[in-house]
């Protein structure tokens, strides 16, 4: 028979374990597992903080980051594989935008 300290020291780490466990759990819910994009529409002149949302990158960051950003945007919105012309035309102005090229109301649409 089991003294009564090692079944009470027993329910003790099972009781601080399982509530553990229910923290952990409640955490991992909590985080954001999928990154979320920017939910509105476009404005009718389109700002560097716009044209960095639309391309995932900083206002300030650096001409290689642009770049490379604009490639995996248009790759995935290209018209050609299926995407719209107008994405890819907002896509465009936003990446003439951070490069400091143009001054923005340049779409086509």
């Amino acid at each position: 028979m089991a003294s009564p300290i090692v079944v009470g020291t027993t329910v003790g780490a099972a009781a601080l374990g399982a509530r553990y466990l229910i923290r952990a759990w409640q955490t991992f819910k909590a985080a954001p597992r999928v990154r979320r994009f920017y939910p509105g529409g476009f404005e009718q002149v389109m700002t560097r903080r716009e044209a960095a949302l639309i391309l995932g990158v900083r206002e300030s960051a650096v001409l290689e980051k642009i770049k490379e950003a604009h490639r995996r945007v248009m790759v995935a919105n290209h018209p050609d594989a299926g995407g719209s012309h107008y994405i890819a035309s907002k896509i465009n102005e936003a990446k003439e935008i951070l490069l400091g090229k143009t001054k923005g109301a340049n779409s086509a649409f």
